[in-house]
């Protein structure tokens, strides 16, 4: 959550509080401005030089990451301009904890594994709804910065994975006026124009906008596949009195494509054929059939006031509205030593949901304590109404094929198209979920001569989840309860070195079905953790470390026919290693480290999950130089062998490279390579098995002002 641009002047006993929060040294002078312009000027200062981000995911109140007893790590929205990140997924590429891109380069899904587990996604603080195919992809190009809250975190969110979550958050109007033109281009027959303005709409400034826009297509990476998009954000911030702001957040975002479906069988990808290895970039979709149309639209506000000195009220609101259209055909299983069996799925439906978010912040201090309290109440609602198919080949009761199905079986090495029977409105079947969640939290943070850090709180949830399916004639009604508990306690070291012991629980209700129409159950999961961040106040930079031990009742895991089931309790045990600074004035490292021991109810290896990972990306600017206005950079990926039952997933090692030049102040080309030696490459097997993505270079062009 950004800053609260608001409140009175600030007393004392409030501005040593701001000097802690902000982490930025305030003049005398500063300390006798309204808030409101003091946090835009901090929030602008922070944006461009800061490594030690102040955040607020992991509390809902802006705590700077060095003191917060939380597994939290942010990528700022410069990190996402050198990387020139495309996808949600790839943004945390360079962070301890997280696996992405292990299925493969997808372009209608951004797919994580955090600590071992899936991860919730969220929008400014306000939950993303996700329910199966229908999938809201936040705009990189439209974010301000990314956060992560590793590990389960129900204590103020509610509903979550025991992965923890994902924060997207979206650009903000600035007090400067400030504007971008951009142009791009690269492989895969990559197309971008974006623009990007901002600045005061009155001469006061007491009102400010921003428009974000975007247009771009690209193919995917298989054959025959391909995206096109348009993105639009406008939003407003409105400075009503000195104790109060209101900031409106909407955009729209509309996707056709043909949507990629990395699916490969353990044949001839991690095992052998007489046949050799069939081809990374082979479709086994139906690209004259199938399509990916998908329209996202959102409006929302946030609305802080303060009450006096001591207590703020915040209120955050968001409608979302989601519509897909979706046909998609995907690889199955093997047919014969050439051919394979398909599946086709169609979904054609909205989501809409609403979701609020009211706390009541309290801040006072005595002389050797700090104390924050927050109370707050949340709501959560999904409604869910369209039409669905899955169809495939007819099995008999010993599992054997005895029909192909409606898409015939196709050539695994040489895919020919065309040999389908279209879907009729009679095979599609209604489907209805809906899904509401009351959640009423509270938490202190009581922090005890600038020594101490205690953190602790408590969290009740109430979901209740309806599940209409017309296919299996089943409509499931039921209600999950869950009462969520979180501590903590760090130690503030004069030398930046400040140790911590956390604990956290999760609570996730599910609103999908089995194979047979049973509800799932809610899947809850706890997490202690023993770390340590250092963060000295005279290097510009954080070093974190972590171990970490998470248990999951009733996780899900896929079936050798495909499906998702729940299969009792999986654990995650392990060690983090990460750091984000600057080794000189010009050099900037990025470095992670994580192995992870994930383990399934009957102790065997889990799916997908490493035991170790590393990266390391390192910036080099030569400001100040012969070579002034070049800028470059380089990282490398390494990712230890996985396992899928008695399959063995090889290890494999991925660089990326990036150069910028500026040619003056408003002028600047980059080029950004990922899988700069384009290694081909298996990611992961989770009973199909998914290429790594391929290379991919972009050259861009922009304008500044």
């Amino acid at each position: 959550m950004p800053t609260p641009a608001f409140a009175p002047k600030p007393d004392q006993h409030l501005a040593q509080a701001i000097r802690r929060c902000l982490g930025l040294s305030l003049s005398g002078a500063l300390l006798t401005m309204p808030l409101a312009a003091l946090a835009q000027e901090n929030a602008a200062s922070a944006s461009e030089t800061d490594t030690v981000v102040v955040v607020g995911t992991a509390l809902k109140v802006d705590t700077p990451l060095a003191e917060t007893p939380r597994p939290v790590s942010v990528v700022t929205r410069e990190e996402l301009d050198d990387r020139n990140v495309q996808s949600l997924d790839e943004s945390l590429r360079y962070r301890s904890g997280v696996l992405s891109g292990h299925y493969g380069a997808d372009n209608n899904t951004d797919w994580f594994q955090v600590r071992g587990f899936d991860q919730a996604t969220y929008q400014d603080g306000l939950r993303i709804y996700r329910e199966g195919f229908y999938q809201w992809l936040p705009e990189p190009y439209g974010l301000e910065r990314v956060e992560i809250f590793k590990g389960p975190a129900s204590i103020l969110y509610g509903e979550a994975p025991s992965g923890g979550l994902i924060n997207a958050v979206s650009k903000r109007p600035t007090a400067e006026p400030q504007g971008e033109i951009e142009m791009q281009v690269g492989s895969r027959d990559h197309r971008q124009l974006a623009f990007d303005t901002s600045g005061p709409a009155t001469d006061s400034g007491d009102v400010r906008y921003r428009v974000v826009g975007l247009y771009k297509e690209r193919d995917g990476d298989l054959n025959d596949t391909e995206n096109e998009r348009l993105y639009f954000a406008p939003s407003l911030e409105w400075d009503i009195s000195d104790n109060t702001q209101l900031t409106v957040l909407a955009s729209f975002q509309k996707d056709d494509g043909i949507p990629v479906n990395p699916f490969k069988l353990a044949y001839g990808t991690v095992e052998g054929t007489p046949f050799g290895e069939v081809d990374p970039q082979k479709n086994y979709s139906e690209p004259g059939y199938d399509r990916d149309e998908r329209t996202q639209t959102s409006v929302g506000y946030q609305l802080r006031h303060a009450l006096n000195n001591t207590w703020s009220f915040e209120h955050d609101f968001r409608y979302s509205n989601l519509d897909l259209d979706l046909r998609s055909t995907y690889i199955l299983s093997q047919a014969s030593a050439t051919e394979g069996y398909r599946g086709h799925l169609q979904r054609s439906g909205e989501i809409d949901s609403y979701t609020v978010d009211n706390r009541f912040v309290g801040k006072w201090f005595t002389n050797r304590t700090e104390n924050t309290l927050l109370i707050g109440v949340d709501y959560q609602d999904l409604a869910l109404e369209g039409k669905e198919a899955d169809v495939g080949p007819t099995f008999d009761s010993n599992g054997n094929v005895t029909a192909p199905g409606p898409f015939a079986p196709i050539n695994l090495f040489d895919p020919q198209y065309g040999d389908y029977t279209p879907l009729t409105a009679n095979q599609r079947f209604h489907r209805d979920i809906d899904k509401d969640q009351l959640g009423i939290y509270l938490q202190e943070q009581l922090r005890v001569d600038d020594r101490w850090v205690l953190l602790g709180g408590v969290r009740h949830d109430r979901a209740d989840v309806r599940n209409e399916s017309e296919a299996l004639n089943v409509t499931v009604n039921e209600t999950q309860t869950a009462t969520s508990w979180s501590g903590g306690l760090m130690y503030l070291g004069d030398n930046g070195l400040n140790p911590y012991l956390s604990y956290t629980e999760s609570f996730q209700p599910v609103a999908q079905t089995s194979a047979s129409g049973a509800i799932f159950e809610e899947i809850k999961g706890e997490q202690w953790e023993l770390g340590v961040k250092y963060a000295p106040s005279n290097w510009d930079g954080y070093v974190t470390a972590a171990l970490f031990d998470i248990e999951e009742s009733n996780s899900f895991a896929t079936t050798p026919a495909g499906y998702q089931a729940q299969e009792g309790e999986r654990t995650s045990t392990g060690f983090e290693l990460e750091g984000v600074g600057y080794v000189t004035d010009a050099l900037k490292l990025t470095a992670a480290y994580t192995y992870t021991d994930a383990r399934d109810e009957d102790d065997n290896r889990a799916t997908l999950i490493p035991r170790h990972m590393a990266s390391a990306w390192l910036d080099y600017d030569f400001e100040g130089t012969a070579l002034h206005g070049l800028k470059v950079g380089a990282g490398v990926r390494h990712v230890r062998e996985t396992v899928d039952g008695t399959i063995t997933v090889p290890d494999y090692t991925v660089g990326d490279a990036m150069a910028s030049y500026d040619f003056d102040r408003n002028w600047t080309a980059q080029v950004n390579v990922t899988n700069i030696t384009d290694e081909e490459y298996v990611a992961s097997c989770d009973y199909w098995c998914y290429y790594g993505e391929s290379r991919s270079v972009i050259g861009s062009l922009s304008y500044r002002w």
